[in-house]
């Protein structure tokens, strides 16, 4: 076994055999809202972002998820986080498609009828659609409510004016497990600790 792991060690050092380095990718925001991203942090203001893990000779190894590809689209459109996004969908409607709430909220990120519309989403049955639509409406929130996370995603949950009313995360119960339910999620998967 010693052989065979310095005869590959060689052909990697040599160039005849690719290796694939892996690394933790960490996110900063600065005041401004510019958003950098790095493998070697250079204070603690950055968070980890997407974590890697490396297994047998150099393979990463990352965790699959449904719909990954149009999740990664629509966070690079709008500058959202992955972690974020798919602790939403996750969250909404658990990755069916064909979800529909009590509300009459559609599709993956539980659009609501004028959402929809308001989104432009043609299709809400349409992964690619309603996960745009849904991360262009979230974007707004945060916008709105200054990068408050919380309180943008208790506006997803129960409409910013709910959120404008009280001033914070409204005092209903469902809004309040909804955003708990999110953040820890998305804490999870950035590999935050709480």
């Amino acid at each position: 076994m010693k052989k065979i792991n310095t005869f590959i060690a060689v052909l990697a050092a040599l160039g005849l055999i690719p290796l694939v380095v892996s690394a933790d990718i960490y996110r900063y925001m600065d005041e401004r809202g510019v958003v950098s991203f790095t493998d070697n942090p250079k204070h603690s203001g950055y968070r980890i972002y997407l974590r890697e893990s490396s297994t047998g000779l150099g393979q990463v190894q990352m965790k699959y998820y449904p719909y990954r590809t149009v999740v990664r689209k629509a966070c690079l459109i709008y500058n959202l986080e992955e972690p974020l996004l798919r602790a939403v969908i996750e969250v909404e409607s658990d990755y069916n498609k064909y979800a529909v709430s009590s509300a009459g909220a559609r599709g993956l990120m539980q659009l609501m009828p004028a959402t929809i519309q308001y989104m432009g989403v043609g299709n809400p049955w349409d992964p690619k659609q309603n996960i745009m639509g849904g991360a262009k409406y979230l974007k707004g929130l945060m916008k709105r409510f200054s990068g408050d996370l919380p309180l943008a995603l208790a506006a997803y949950n129960a409409g910013p004016n709910a959120v404008i009313k009280y001033g914070k995360i409204p005092p209903y119960p469902q809004t309040e497990r909804y955003v708990m339910k999110v953040m820890d999620r998305y804490y999870r998967y950035a590999g935050f600790k709480n």
